[in-house]
């Protein structure tokens, strides 16, 4: 094999330039695995310096089944570089390796692919290769084997691969149609709605803590008396909670009914949400 064909095989498996890949060939004395390696090597140099950029775009990735559900956040620098196939197609393999790895960035990172590299490897490669700062986000998995998961994806890239996703778990014994549409339906909901917390008691007490202050600052200068002004301030605290729990919201498909009225008219005594998870690209 001539050096100018050593150089076109490099080149489509790395995806490298023809100047590094010519260099590469010359330095490994035509040794194409090895003319990889330096590639790689040079490629780790060129990717530490990416990684100081911002990547605010991205996709998310839903992979699993009905017992068990894995979403995994993929950033990247631009939304070109978001529907690009070779970063698809790293994402669809990386999302089947994180629902077997239980969302286990760990565990992910040191992973092996389908080409037998790591997952860590194969985004150096492909941020080399690409020419943005790629990096793996937030992941979740959601097991349940004795009731219904489901999940919603809005704006598709392409087939599992999304810009936000939901993720729902029902505890129930009823596999019905009806209880399936439901969890479809919420999943929906949530994407719609972004609650904070399955009811009021389990929003987190920072964020609580926070919208207080604000409300405080709001009254502070109002010119109210300060026994209106508790009392106002009592009305909003409870406004923000009942808006931003799950049970408590306005059901999108039928915003005069809440989501524990909905739930409650299935009339299926174990029906319970168990867990749900929502993320979207550049939240």
């Amino acid at each position: 094999m001539s050096d100018v064909e050593k150089v076109k095989k490099l080149r489509e498996a790395t995806g490298a330039g023809f100047k590094d890949c010519n260099l590469a060939i010359k330095e490994s004395n035509g040794d194409l695995d090895k003319a990889i390696e330096i590639l790689r090597v040079k490629g780790i140099s060129k990717a530490s310096k990416k990684m100081s950029r911002d990547a605010k775009e991205g996709v998310v990735v839903v992979s699993g089944d009905d017992s068990k559900t894995s979403v995994i956040e993929v950033n990247c620098e631009t939304d070109f570089v978001a529907k690009n196939d070779d970063f698809i197609s790293f994402v669809k393999e990386l999302s089947e390796l994180n629902n077997d790895n239980n969302s286990n960035i760990e565990n992910l990172k040191s992973a092996k692919m389908k080409n037998d590299q790591t997952v860590d490897d194969n985004l150096v490669s492909l941020i080399a290769k690409i020419g943005e700062k790629i990096t793996i986000g937030k992941a979740k998995t959601i097991i349940n084997s004795d009731g219904v998961n489901n999940h919603y994806l809005h704006t598709v890239v392409k087939d599992n691969v999304a810009k936000l996703a939901v993720m729902v778990s029902l505890d129930t014994k009823d596999n019905s149609d009806v209880v399936k549409t439901f969890s479809k339906q919420l999943s929906m909901h949530i994407a719609a709605s972004n609650p904070l917390a399955l009811d009021s008691s389990s929003i987190d007490q920072a964020i609580i803590d926070k919208e207080h202050e604000l409300v405080a600052e709001e009254l502070k200068n109002s010119g109210k008396p300060e026994d209106i002004a508790k009392k106002i301030s009592l009305g909003k605290m409870n406004k923000f909670k009942e808006e931003n729990a799950l049970l408590t919201q306005a059901w999108v498909m039928e915003p005069k009914k809440k989501v524990q009225d909905v739930l409650k008219e299935l009339s299926i005594a174990d029906l319970k949400i168990k867990e749900f998870y929502r993320i979207k690209i550049g939240e």
